[in-house]
């Protein structure tokens, strides 16, 4: 995994804290990744439990419709039951893919954990510190660029997800300028994708868009 990303990951989590944070005069980022890794992996271990609970559930129905499958039935009870072939319905598509979903929430919360936690990595702890010193010094800069283009919309009613999202990508865009656009861009629609709501990921590519058009960032 490269360490920016990381350090998106780890920054969404930092930024909704930022109020806060916004009144210390001296950031231990130390600890600050670490809390933010902490809560990364605290909701991974939630969502895994969730999956054990339906990969159980999915257990038990396929033993069920085993079970009761016409050539189980008519066997003797004594006997052991037989494999049946089993139709794949949209339902259980849908399952397998919020297992799968769970899975790669889970898998990166690991690797990132793993790579906050080396200390001679400082990439991952160097690219949140710019991103948030971009925000902190220009916080106003920055939401009125939201302001601008989120027409129709009050800035304070906004998805807090979305805010913080387009936050990060903003001070990256227009003060770190340290990443091609395009990534910066995807990136942030992937974190809406995962963490916010369906209408997320158009919103947030919609307003870094005009973003970048207005700033004529290259």
């Amino acid at each position: 995994m490269q360490a920016r990303r990381a350090a998106r990951e780890l920054a969404l989590i930092l930024f909704s804290q930022m109020d806060t944070i916004n009144n210390l005069n001296k950031w231990d980022f130390q600890d600050i990744v670490l809390k933010s890794v902490r809560t990364l992996t605290n909701n991974s271990t939630d969502e895994l439990k969730s999956a054990t609970t339906a990969i159980l559930s999915m257990k038990e129905y396929i033993e069920n419709y085993e079970s009761n499958h016409p050539k189980n039935l008519e066997r003797p009870i004594e006997v052991s039951n037989i494999p049946v072939p089993i139709p794949m319905t949209s339902d259980m598509q849908n399952k397998l893919d919020d297992l799968l979903n769970i899975a790669e929430k889970t898998m990166l919360a690991i690797e990132i954990a793993e790579m906050a936690a080396l200390e001679e990595n400082s990439d991952v702890k160097e690219y949140i510190t710019k991103i948030s010193n971009a925000y902190r010094n220009h916080k106003d800069e920055i939401d009125e660029q939201i302001k601008k283009f989120a027409l129709g919309w009050d800035i304070n009613r906004l998805v807090k997800m979305d805010k913080d999202i387009l936050r990060i990508a903003i001070a990256e865009l227009i003060y770190v300028k340290d990443a091609p656009l395009k990534v910066i861009i995807d990136e942030a629609v992937e974190l809406a994708k995962k963490y916010s709501t369906d209408d997320s990921s158009s919103f947030v590519n919609g307003i870094l868009g005009k973003v970048v058009i207005e700033n004529n960032l290259k």
